[in-house]
């Protein structure tokens, strides 16, 4: 199999989207579903959505183990997940048109470290894709670093997404600039930069993180996306479409520009196509195709 190898989060998802303003200390009607999420989970399934080989390296609980790998496979995703004691992560997901906060329980997601990604795992993939929500609890920074060396080794193209602003603030820009430095790809939202380099300018965000990588993607919503290398912007425009639901915007993203960058796109196309991908995924509820 050659494809995407993503390592990263498995969530169980409540999606909670109100129907009018939120009303405090009282009920609000809202729409509520249970869906199954994850970033790495999202990206692997939008990947095989499109025709791109998936497979995902993450951590459930031990009694979830047989039914989000059926959710995967059911969506073309070779799922390698860890059992764990503890219970599968859960996000609740408050959606309100382009905006969304979200309440998170990472549970069995903790466990998943470097050593889950085997040598034979790596040579059977051309990109290893991390969100970086793995780089959180006890401190694997060396084992992560040498995984994404083991895989540059392997000759895999190398590609990091944060995970979120609220993230990187909690284990600290310069901690995770130091984890992935030398990656060739990083795909990082305009708040996500922004807490990256201090600068509030994406282009200027996007140059400085280029410095340290072949090829920078700051996502930036309705905006569309500017894409950098060592001393140069393009910027993309977003698809428009009504959007129903953000969830998942960009992880799909990221899934259209990997499998645009495997078939040999350039940069702005890739864009592109990774912006046609995201605007399918507001256009639905839910995170995954």
């Amino acid at each position: 199999m050659a494809g995407v190898l993503a390592v990263g989060d498995v969530i169980d998802d409540v999606l909670v989207r109100p129907v009018g303003p939120i009303a405090p200390d009282t009920d609000t009607p809202s729409a509520i579903e249970r869906v199954a999420g994850g970033s790495a989970a999202n990206t692997a399934c939008w990947l095989a959505s499109i025709g791109t080989p998936a497979s995902l390296v993450a951590s459930v609980g031990r009694e979830d183990v047989q039914r989000h790998a059926t959710l995967l496979a059911e969506r073309g995703v070779m799922p390698h997940l860890k059992p764990s004691a503890r219970p599968t992560g859960t996000i609740v997901v408050l959606s309100q048109g382009e905006s969304r906060s979200m309440l998170t329980d990472r549970g069995a997601n903790e466990e998943t470290c470097p050593a889950d990604v085997t040598d034979r795992l790596l040579a059977s993939h051309l990109v290893l894709h991390v969100t970086g929500h793995v780089f959180a609890g006890r401190d694997r920074d060396t084992a992560w670093q040498d995984l994404f060396a083991r895989a540059a080794l392997a000759g895999l193209t190398t590609s990091v997404a944060p995970g979120s602003a609220g993230h990187l603030r909690a284990i600290g820009p310069g901690r995770f600039r130091r984890i992935v430095a030398g990656v060739d790809l990083l795909i990082a939202s305009r708040e996500e930069a922004q807490v990256l380099t201090g600068r509030r300018d994406p282009a200027a965000a996007a140059l400085e993180l280029a410095a340290a990588h072949p090829l920078v993607v700051v996502t930036l919503g309705s905006d569309g996306s500017v894409l950098a290398t060592a001393g140069s912007t393009v910027h993309v425009p977003s698809v428009a479409v009504e959007v129903v639901d953000v969830t998942g915007a960009g992880d799909a993203y990221a899934a259209g520009l990997l499998a645009a960058l495997l078939a040999g796109a350039t940069d702005a196309e890739a864009g592109r196509r990774a912006a046609a991908l995201a605007a399918e995924a507001v256009a639905r509820v839910g995170a995954r195709p």
